[in-house]
């Protein structure tokens, strides 16, 4: 089993777009694909409610917020949105069921100094420490030739992270929160994201 954790301490920062996006595009791919939702809001288990039902299926597992219930023993990848604010002992609770974090991060001020404590936090748990997870940083709603986006790499270089790739904005992930259908799911997938994607779906299906 593949386990995969989208976290950030600031919210509206993109978790739940990339959750979505990471277990669609699983899905595609004949994974046997789980998503779960620790946000109160429950933003992703809503997403899932109105996806077609004729696309590739993703399933949902239900997280206590106190503890990891694991997936299903027949899941092949387990995406886990969480919410905002995660930390302390609940962090190093699902960390130490991941393969694989992805922190989603805006180029704004804001949001690097947000990140910065998060960072820190994360360098101190014994899962990263002796490297049995890999944390892996997007830029999210920035293009990647900007002057915003080599402020990201130098702010990530502090922590000694990568960023593994920069997501424009644009108005399609906006659509596909509201109906359930991803970049994924569509005939053909814009040349742009695909490059910008192909770096990150890289990075996750590359094995220790």
């Amino acid at each position: 089993m593949h386990r995969i954790m989208v976290a950030n301490p600031k919210g509206g920062s993109g978790k739940s777009t990339l959750a979505i996006h990471l277990a669609s595009w699983f899905a595609r791919n004949d994974e046997l694909v789980y998503l779960a939702d620790l946000d109160r809001q429950q933003s992703t288990r809503n997403w899932l409610r109105e996806r077609p039902g004729h696309l590739a299926p993703i399933h949902h597992w239900d997280v206590d917020s106190d503890e990891f219930d694991k997936p299903p023993a027949n899941c092949t990848v387990a995406v886990l949105d969480t919410p905002a604010g995660l930390h302390g002992k609940r962090l190093k609770l699902f960390l130490n069921e991941m393969d694989k974090v992805v922190v989603p991060v805006s180029p704004s001020r804001f949001d690097m100094l947000a990140s910065r404590e998060f960072f820190e936090e994360l360098s101190e748990m014994k899962a990263v420490r002796k490297d049995r997870v890999d944390i892996g940083v997007v830029g999210m709603r920035v293009d990647p030739r900007t002057i915003a986006s080599r402020q990201l790499v130098d702010f990530l270089q502090q922590f000694d992270l990568p960023l593994v790739t920069c997501i424009r904005q644009a108005q399609r992930y906006v659509h596909a929160v509201e109906t359930g259908v991803t970049l994924f799911d569509g005939g053909t997938v814009d040349p742009v994201d695909l490059i910008q994607w192909k770096p990150l779906l890289d990075w996750l299906v590359r094995r220790r």
